[in-house]
């Protein structure tokens, strides 16, 4: 009897959970079946797979803060993707699952849909395509909602996610005509009403209307919930307010962001901080008290991860206060703790081109404006700029060059012999002291390195062997000869003095004075340590001497043109056409010499 009543039982109610599947009948049971099985079980893992996907863009998304802030933290690529195209496996998963829901629970009975559930199924549809950068069947997701569910309770957010996505497909002035009559005919959450601001704020933002989303961005600051919203909506606040020009204002929404502190993520902190010290003109006044405000920052240890806009604040500060070398030291130290941030680099790099171009020292300027360009995009009007001056500074690096050995050649020939003499003798003995040096210091690195090697078991080993077999003693010799040789080829005739290089100063370009000016070749010893050789080399022909002093005019008007016209540097390009004109240059460079320079006055006045 009991096995018969359980038999029924059990018949009975795998009829009712057969009949509770059915997606056909629009039955209290039916409805609540489905409804349960999407909420806790399909929906709820999409979910998870949806914040886990939003948590690793958090992440992994590196904000600018030399352009305004986009109001959502979302890396867009600008690339057209299909719809079987994935940005993050979590985003797929999360549409899979949604996708799973609407087929699985879903009960589209009379054109109209009874499953209570599947409004949020398509909303986290649409959020994972949205996220995936998929804006055009995102949109269709939340339509969907809009038209089937017009009185669920999830009908605001989903027009929110709409119209976010308008303004996503630049359809701003829709989006803002669509929030507005969200406000008119409907009643929202707090949350609900904040993201809404916050979308029409992101709205004015491209249509370049920066006053009108300042007030969007206000009441959404007022109305969110959300520490790092408040946190990364007051920073926009401050961007907006300084693209105004209202310093003061902007600094009054800096001083909010810092306020947030701990309840704000901490790179809103950092760089409030460094927006307000941009935003103060350091005065002899204020100097101590700013350095003091670098230096606070600059120690506290919670702020190691933001060490290199520090540092670059730091190096602006000494620039400005005309401590290059102190300048320097932190343009190089934020470079080193830079971690993949292009735009602070490309920064950095350019300031210490500029320092150099102004230091005259063209090789090194144009080498920091190449590392400038690896930092840029390329298709940006930055990149032309600097591309630009850089192949300019080619012409001003060859006219330099030109510049510096006329002169110095000019200089040496107009010298008396006896200051010849001693400028020569005092050349040779400082040449004599650096090679001492550096032959104390290599010997004592082999030494040490022998020593060490030594003491090793491939060292005792070798102790007392034949010398081709002993390590200690082959290596010894193998750096005496390259002491005394240089690095030499594996070929005959090795020991022609023309097999060696010639050396070059890296930072002028100019021929080393130990070169033979016409052989190319390096010099002998006793070469190298006669005065007589090298007055010998002086050139002591009047037409010679002319014919540098011409170059040298030519240099200089050339240069004082680029500095002028392309670098726009008027007090360089002013400088080195004075230079032309108390040189006794030609006739054919008087005349545009003194128009420029009757130009480069009159903007002066």
């Amino acid at each position: 009897m009991k096995l018969r009543f359980s038999l029924l039982f059990a018949g009975v109610l795998g009829g009712i959970l057969f009949n509770a599947c059915s997606t056909k009948k629009d039955a209290l049971l039916n409805r609540n079946w489905h409804a349960l099985n999407t909420k806790y079980n399909v929906l709820y893992n999409g979910n998870l797979a949806f914040e886990e996907g939003r948590e690793q863009l958090n992440t992994t998304y590196q904000d600018n803060y030399w352009e305004i802030l986009p109001v959502e933290r979302l890396q867009v690529t600008n690339e057209i993707r299909l719809d079987s195209e994935d940005n993050n496996p979590n985003f797929q998963r999360a549409e899979e699952k949604a996708t799973k829901a609407i087929q699985k629970h879903g009960m589209e009975i009379g054109n109209e849909e009874r499953n209570p559930q599947t409004d949020e199924a398509f909303i986290l549809l649409g959020k994972a395509r949205y996220f995936d950068e998929r804006y055009v069947p995102a949109l269709e997701s939340f339509n969907y909602v809009l038209r089937k569910h017009p009185n669920s309770d999830k009908y605001n957010e989903a027009t929110i996610w709409r119209e976010k996505t308008n303004i996503r497909l630049d359809n701003e002035e829709l989006a803002l005509k669509n929030l507005k009559r969200l406000f008119r005919y409907e009643r929202l959450k707090d949350q609900e009403y904040a993201d809404a601001r916050a979308s029409m704020a992101q709205a004015y933002i491209n249509l370049k209307s920066p006053d009108t989303a300042i007030q969007q961005l206000k009441i959404a600051t007022s109305y969110t919930k959300k520490g790092w919203e408040k946190g990364r909506y007051l920073f926009i606040l401050g961007q907006l307010y300084n693209q105004l020009g209202y310093k003061d204002s902007a600094n009054l929404a800096f001083d909010k962001v810092i306020a947030l502190n701990r309840k704000s993520p901490r790179v809103y902190m950092i760089n409030a901080h460094i927006q307000k010290i941009q935003n103060t003109p350091i005065t002899a006044e204020n100097r101590e008290a700013m350095l003091e405000y670098l230096t606070a920052l600059e120690t506290n240890r919670e702020n190691r991860p933001f060490l290199d806009k520090i540092y670059r604040e730091l190096a602006v500060f000494y620039a400005n206060a005309d401590q290059d070398s102190l300048a320097l030291l932190h343009y190089n130290k934020s470079i080193q703790a830079t971690a993949n941030i292009p735009q602070l680099n490309a920064l950095n790099y350019e300031d210490l081109a500029g320092y150099y171009f102004d230091e005259n020292q063209y090789a090194t300027a144009g080498a920091y404006y190449d590392s400038v360009l690896t930092n840029l995009p390329e298709n940006t009007k930055k990149f032309r700029n600097v591309k630009k001056k850089r192949d300019n500074l080619e012409d001003v690096i060859n006219y330099e060059k030109v510049v510096q050995y006329t002169d110095s050649v000019i200089t040496l020939y107009e010298m008396p012999v006896s200051e010849r003499r001693m400028y020569f003798e005092n050349f040779i003995a400082e040449l004599k002291e650096k090679e001492e040096a550096a032959r104390r210091k290599e010997e004592a690195r082999v030494t040490a390195g022998f020593a060490a090697f030594a003491e090793t078991k491939g060292g005792k080993e070798n102790k007392g062997k034949f010398y081709f077999y002993n390590i200690t003693s082959l290596g010894y010799g193998k750096n005496d000869f390259i002491n005394k040789w240089g690095e030499r080829t594996l070929e005959d005739d090795w020991r022609w003095s023309n097999k060696n290089r010639i050396r070059t100063s890296e930072a002028s370009g100019e021929t080393d004075l130990l070169t033979d000016a016409q052989g190319g070749e390096e010099l002998s010893d006793d070469q190298k340590y006669s005065v007589d050789f090298y007055i010998s080399k002086i050139p002591d022909q009047t037409q010679v001497i002319d014919s540098l002093r011409k170059e040298r005019n030519f240099a200089n008007y050339q240069l004082g043109l680029i500095y002028k016209e392309k670098f726009k540097e008027n007090r360089l390009a002013a400088e080195k056409l004075e230079k032309v004109l108390a040189n006794n240059p030609e006739k054919r460079l008087i005349l545009p010499s003194k128009y420029n320079l009757y130009k480069i006055y009159d903007e002066a006045k």
